[in-house]
């Protein structure tokens, strides 16, 4: 080999290690990001869920988006339990991320760079709420029913579906049949739901129809572009469009993915209302966080900022037996409600059952009558591939071996409510899956329904 072959050769490999190291080197805003994600994630399965700092690294922070999951476990988070904090530090030269929490609303991630006064609040009670002693399903209280092991329910807990499952619930009308959890999970351990929240603010959207709050064909209501001096498309999208995924704005991603407000510290208010119309509203169905976020804000607008400040809690929650379930919000008071609800198995049973009841709950109708086939009923775009969307729902109707009145709630990492009316029947599936390995929820719910007589 010529000799200035061989120098050039050298000098690629003396080089070649430093440009590996600075590769691999994660930006400033990914390992804010990072270091947020800990702190939120790591306050709100403490304070919220009861579990352990071992547990949490082990499940629901193992296995994340992977630009974060090398750098997470490197991160040191402090708790202090006695003010309700988590800290997170991650540069020299900024104050660390951190998460508060606060009862009722769960734990707020603060900005990125925010140098926020102390806490001084007692927080005297770790984990979840106890169990609550009223009869199943408004309470906890189980009649002792024996029925027979659904087969299928084992096999998930076991990964024979894919991914990791934490807790499986399975209601046939309103007897729960069966209920099973892996180890260091339970009955009152809240997990979050991820995008099952959409089904939820879908739902809260519901009731603020029934109660005259707002509706579904206006044009939504939002406060920053009220206040813009010209006409804009974004003024034409109604709640529909933002219930159906087609607003026709744009978003930095086409997929689930709000970093900068779920684990940044950045208020929905400052991060979603300022996207551009990039498609006539009604005709793209583009799956997107911000939509949601967009029809919560809808609803803050229509109520008062009293009946704002515990809307879901009051309206939804406490009325049908979700104690164990807190919905989130930054830190601007704004619900994160396309992916920040923490809850347990059990009480995403009672929100399927509900929808199994067509809205009705111990005989009070909370959603107006009709809601279930609005919201089940596609209309307008639908996905490129896979299942059908109805409005915060997705569609099974065309899922082999599953009725095709079956639709479901759907969150990342493996979270299902499958609601399957012509059958009685709730599926509610729990799960810490790694961006790796998926669940099949498909052939979960055919095995389920197969096997329960």
């Amino acid at each position: 080999m010529p000799r200035a072959e061989l120098l050039i050769l050298g000098a690629a490999l003396i080089a070649s290690p430093l440009a590996a190291q600075q590769a691999k080197a994660p930006a400033p805003y990914t390992l804010a990001i990072a270091a947020g994600y800990k702190a939120a994630i790591t306050c709100s399965a403490i304070f919220i869920g009861g579990r352990t700092e071992a547990q949490i690294a082990k499940d629901e922070l193992s296995g994340i988006y992977p630009e974060y999951d090398a750098i997470v476990p490197t991160l040191e988070a402090k708790v202090d339990a006695r003010t309700g904090t988590v800290t997170v530090a991650f540069d020299p030269a900024l104050p660390p991320r951190r998460a508060v929490f606060h009862p009722g609303t769960g734990c707020t991630n603060e900005p990125i760079g925010a140098v926020a006064p102390p806490v001084t609040a007692v927080y005297a009670k770790l984990g979840p709420a106890p169990a609550d002693p009223a009869l199943w399903p408004l309470g906890d209280s189980l009649p002792r029913m024996a029925y027979p092991p659904i087969p299928a329910v084992g096999k998930a807990l076991a990964g024979g579906y894919g991914g990791k499952t934490t807790g499986v619930v399975v209601l046939r009308g309103k007897r729960l049949i069966a209920e099973s959890y892996a180890e260091g999970f339970g009955p009152f351990t809240a997990q979050r739901t991820w995008s099952v929240a959409k089904s939820i603010t879908g739902t809260l959207v519901g009731i603020a129809v029934k109660d005259g709050r707002v509706r579904i064909d206006a044009q939504v209501r939002i406060p920053a572009w009220d206040a813009e001096p010209f006409a804009n498309a974004r003024r034409h999208i109604t709640l529909d469009n933002l219930m159906r995924m087609a607003s026709g704005l744009h978003s930095d991603t086409a997929g689930n993915r709000t970093d900068a407000v779920y684990f940044g510290g950045t208020a929905v208010t400052e991060e979603t209302v300022h996207w551009p119309v990039e498609a006539k509203p009604g005709t793209r169905f583009r799956y997107a966080n911000n939509d949601i976020l967009l029809a919560m804000l809808t609803l803050r607008a229509a109520l008062s900022e009293e009946r704002h400040r515990d809307f879901p809690a009051r309206a939804l929650f406490d009325r049908i037996g979700m104690k164990h379930t807190v919905a989130e919000t930054d830190w601007q008071g704004n619900y994160i409600s396309s992916s920040q609800v923490w809850t347990t198995a059990r009480d995403l049973a009672r929100f399927g059952l509900l929808y199994l009841d067509d809205g009705v709950w111990n005989g009070e109708r909370i959603l107006p009558e009709g809601w279930r086939t609005y919201v089940t009923t596609p209309s307008g775009p639908q996905p490129a591939s896979g299942v059908g969307y109805g409005a915060t729902f997705w569609l099974m109707n065309k899922v082999p071996g599953v009725p095709a009145d079956t639709f479901s709630a759907n969150g990342n990492r493996g979270q299902y409510v499958v609601i399957v009316p012509s059958r009685g029947i709730v599926i509610v599936r729990r799960g810490e899956d790694p961006a790796s390995s998926g669940f099949d929820i498909s052939k979960f719910t055919a095995d389920v329904l197969a096997e329960v007589k």
